[in-house]
């Protein structure tokens, strides 16, 4: 028999004194590629920590292929560690001194964005091994796509373009075991296509591969699945045996308190927006980042009760817009912006804009303090600001209220940071409706949510929508993750955008 790379015999992973998993099995050989399916929460995650070296590991655990030390000059440090790279959910760059505080504005305030360094900065600051290597930097940046993009600033990047980056970064540390955590997130359709030759490239390159991912979107180079549910692996099997419709019944929505929703619908603010005028209107707006031309002479109008898929590539101004539209972009003082009835540059505070709408986007999880639970995350929607807020009684009721309705109650007292991925992206969704606001700006809500979650999550928003005025951008790169009460769609390809009515078809694919 030939050596695996690692075998897991009846293990117990354990992390501050918690039992994670028990009684784990697993083995992977050379030449196997695995996907890790299973609904939100059933480990996952945790098992590509596991298989990093991240947790306390007690059993039968060997790592017979990665603990060889790979050619060249003997390393007295060397550890099977060094030959594992893992790419996790979420982005941790610091500033260039490695001292600055990141803060969420920072990306859209030129002098500031400075503090940050480039592509080529972050990426050539990863030591090489010695000896011939694989993946030199000019492979990695060619292959990743991001020649292009060597003298931008890290936070300048699009949610697509960062994972790129955090690829191309994991293949310059020269893995034998490549560890992705929901790989596809934030991708567009393009890209997506792209991935699997790609991860062919990798995998061909001797590039052991293991992703965690929808059981629906396992790439093509994957040989071997694991089934988990309830932090347990409860079925391994060859890839050619394994059917999506397996985990059906893993993740089927849960039901919709839908009187507990329209008493919550009916607490919006008095100072709501009631009447047929444009919560948002823009004309003609062009934005620029030095001699790149981000926004192309932009005009859109959105009213109360219209719901809108704002679509299109990496890249194409999508965060560009949003930030313009919530407060966060200063290049929106000098352009023909009127938001909830008022000029931008009027003597309008951003909190003036942020009080009318609520806001999601995987980015915010980055900046919140690492102490606040989930809970605390949901009362800062009163505030708008991404620290702990003073709330009364009444607010913190009303919190509670919305974290019943996404059945978060159980877990949400627990550290923002310590929930699954898929929970941390709802606490957000709940932050944004805990005021009830006239406007909501949703980017990308649906990362990361399993089938379930994200069904019951449509049926929230539908709901919503129903019982309410409110209107809705909603930014995705998936069709089947429209909710069916956005009618209209905002294009944008380069800057440029194209408004037409909204039609949730098989035809509709190109997001």
């Amino acid at each position: 028999m030939t050596l695996p790379l690692l075998a897991f015999e009846h293990c117990t992973v354990r992390y501050l004194g918690q039992v994670l998993f028990s009684d784990l099995s697993l083995r992977i050989e050379a030449g196997q590629h695995w996907a890790l399916v299973g609904p939100s929460g059933a480990g996952k995650s945790t098992l590509l920590a596991t298989l990093a070296g991240r947790y306390v590991l007690t059993g039968a655990a060997s790592y017979p292929l990665l603990a060889a030390a790979p050619p060249g000059p003997p390393d007295p440090f060397f550890s099977w560690r060094k030959r594992v790279a893992l790419v996790g959910p979420q982005a941790a760059f610091r500033a260039s001194n490695h001292l600055g505080q990141l803060y969420y504005q920072q990306r859209y305030n030129a002098a500031a964005a400075e503090e940050m360094p480039t592509v080529r900065e972050y990426l050539t600051a990863i030591p090489a091994p010695a000896g011939t290597v694989a993946w030199p930097y000019a492979r990695a940046v060619e292959t990743l796509r991001l020649s292009h993009l060597q003298e931008e600033r890290l936070i300048k990047l699009s949610n697509g373009e960062t994972q790129r980056l955090r690829l191309a970064a994991a293949l310059l540390r020269q893995p034998r075991l490549l560890l992705l955590d929901a790989p596809l997130t934030g991708l567009d359709v393009a890209t997506r296509a792209w991935f699997d030759e790609f991860l062919a490239d990798v995998a061909a390159s001797g590039i052991t591969l293991v992703l965690a991912t929808a059981a629906e979107e396992i790439p093509t180079i994957i040989t071997h699945v694991a089934v988990l549910a309830g932090q347990r692996i409860v079925q391994t099997l060859p890839r050619a045996n394994f059917q999506p419709a397996q985990l059906a019944g893993e993740s089927l929505p849960a039901p919709l308190d839908a009187d507990e929703l329209r008493a919550l619908a009916s607490t919006a603010g008095p100072d709501a927006p009631g009447s047929a005028d444009p919560l948002i209107e823009l004309r003609n707006v062009t934005v620029r980042y030095g001699d790149k031309v981000v926004l192309d002479n932009l005009s859109w109008t959105v009213r109360p009760g219209e719901r809108w898929a704002l679509t299109g590539p990496n890249g194409a101004g999508k965060s560009t817009l949003l930030s313009l539209l919530n407060g966060d972009n200063p290049q929106a003082y000098g352009k023909d912006i009127t938001l909830f009835g008022r000029r931008r540059g009027t003597g309008e505070s951003i909190w003036d804009i942020k009080r009318h709408l609520g806001y999601v986007s995987p980015e915010l999880l980055h900046y919140f303090p690492g102490q606040l639970t989930g809970r605390q995350v949901v009362e800062t929607g009163f505030t708008d600001k991404l620290v702990r807020a003073a709330t009364t009684p009444a607010q913190r009721a009303l919190a509670t209220r919305w974290l019943r309705v996404l059945h978060l109650e159980g877990r949400a007292d627990q550290p923002l940071r310590q929930l699954p991925a898929s929970q941390q992206r709802l606490v957000l969704v709940a932050r944004a409706l805990v005021k009830s606001p006239p406007l909501l700006l949703l980017d990308e809500p649906g990362q990361g949510l399993d089938a379930g979650q994200l069904a019951h999550f449509r049926a929230v928003l539908d709901a919503l929508c129903q019982a309410t005025s409110v209107a809705v951008v909603y930014v995705s790169h998936y069709a089947r993750e429209l909710p069916v009460s956005l009618t209209r769609a905002l294009r944008l390809n380069a800057g440029v955008g194209t408004v037409e009515e909204l039609s949730l078809t098989p035809e509709f694919k190109t997001l």
